[in-house]
């Protein structure tokens, strides 16, 4: 098997290290693997595939004889630095906002449109992590009909913001539960999270959206490849540390049943189906935490519209959310013979 040459920018992150775990669980087939963080990382050694290996400054001289560069580093890094990676004749899977709504770079789920990977021009983007994780559950059902709208809030976990967002969840939980709620700081969150709701991911926008939930309206609309899809989102931090939920409402052209919905739901891939109401089985961030698929229940029809539909899913938004989509994109390069 054709071995390649690997690099990975921001690999002290909590993406970073996600990046390293699966490229060993999928046997990826790395020749040769070069690790890249901020100078404030540089020298410290990560283990992979039984080896240690320097963590080096992420430069413009970074990239030579890299055939695939994996960024997890932050949008400005990558806008600084993906095109010398482009340069040095590397292809860029990026898991920053900094390319996606580039018309000129493909923005890829490979479950839902691996075909536009064939326009890339050195540059993938990987999608926001609510964003994937819905658009994988959607596509079986678009499949059956094309949505005509969609209304989706999400319940993100903690990590979505980093290590540090479990960090401050951990200690804030310490303080409450030994009764020491007034040293509690919020750093990483605008409000507490422990034992909290927040309805507010990143900043807010004129419209009264935040970024994170206009991230979702536009990034559905470019992966599905339909403009006219009305989307609604809200966003929210709750204090779980792994794997994003969603409530998704959607309307449909044509009426599609639930069955039809279970069955085409059943056979996807990447799904794992857990929808039997009446045995209480439905998934929870548990279920999807450290696993690949997104996890689809609570399937019904929805009462207020003549052909709506209603679910819940869960995904690990570090793994399908970011690491694992990104290296399934170079594993379909990798299959189609494009590297």
């Amino acid at each position: 098997m054709k071995e390649y040459n690997v690099a990975i920018a921001g690999v002290t992150g909590a993406v970073g290290s996600v990046f390293l775990s699966i490229l060993e669980e999928r046997k990826f087939p790395v020749k040769n693997l070069t690790v890249l963080a901020s100078a404030r990382s540089a020298g410290k050694r990560i283990k992979f595939n039984n080896e240690e290996f320097e963590v080096k400054e992420l430069k413009n001289d970074s990239f030579k004889n890299t055939d695939i560069a994996l960024f997890s580093a932050g949008a400005s890094r990558s806008l600084e630095f993906a095109k010398y990676a482009v340069g040095s004749g590397a292809v860029v899977v990026d898991n920053s906002s900094a390319f996606r709504m580039d018309p000129d770079v493909p923005l890829v789920v490979p479950e839902v449109n691996p075909d536009d990977i064939l326009k890339h021009k050195g540059i993938i983007a990987n999608p926001n992590c609510s964003t994937i994780i819905m658009v994988v559950a959607l596509k079986p059902l678009y499949d059956l009909s094309k949505i005509k709208r969609i209304i989706v809030s999400t319940y993100q976990a903690v990590s979505g913001a980093g290590a540090k967002g479990i960090i401050e969840l951990k200690d804030q939980t310490g303080k409450v539960i030994s009764g020491r709620e007034n040293e509690i700081k919020c750093a990483v969150f605008p409000v507490r999270i422990a034992f909290n709701v927040i309805p507010h991911i990143d900043v807010f926008l004129d419209n009264g959206y935040t970024k994170e939930e206009m991230k979702m309206v536009y990034e559905t609309r470019k992966i599905l490849g339909n403009e006219d899809i009305r989307i609604s989102a809200t966003t929210v931090r709750v204090p779980v540390f792994t794997s994003h939920s969603e409530s998704v409402a959607i309307e449909t052209e044509n009426k599609i049943t639930v069955e039809e919905c279970r069955k085409a739901l059943e056979k996807a891939r990447g799904v794992t189906l857990m929808d039997d109401f009446k045995n209480l089985i439905y998934p929870t961030p548990l279920d999807s935490s450290n696993k690949d698929n997104v996890f689809v229940g609570r399937i019904r029809d929805d009462i207020s519209s003549e052909n709506g539909i209603c679910f819940w899913c869960v995904g690990d938004q570090l793994r399908k959310g970011a690491a694992l989509n990104a290296i399934q994109i170079a594993e379909v390069m990798i299959e189609r013979d494009l590297i």
